[in-house]
């Protein structure tokens, strides 16, 4: 009697823990995907900074002075679309 109560109790807690278990493995991927596009988002922009002030140095003849000026646009804008992504994420 009491050898099947501890069973039924052990298997109860086994459930319990796999449960768990699956409920936070749910949890953990969701932020890491979160966490890939927000990194995303940052190189994105200031590669497609990067490359717009190239194509307007070569079409202008003013090298290294577009380049600079389009690589602090896309970081600024790389910054600005995290906080807002982290702004999405808190509501």
């Amino acid at each position: 009697m009491a050898k099947e109560k501890f069973k039924t109790r052990l298997e109860i807690a086994k459930k319990k823990i796999s449960d768990n278990d699956s409920k936070n493995r749910d949890k953990k991927t969701p932020l890491l995907g979160v966490a890939f596009k927000m990194s995303t988002e940052l190189v994105a922009a200031v590669l497609v900074g990067s490359i717009i002030g190239f194509i307007f140095d070569t079409w202008f003849g003013t090298k290294p002075w577009l380049i600079l000026t389009f690589f602090f646009v896309g970081v600024i804008a790389g910054i600005l679309n995290v906080i807002r992504s982290a702004k999405n994420m808190q509501k």
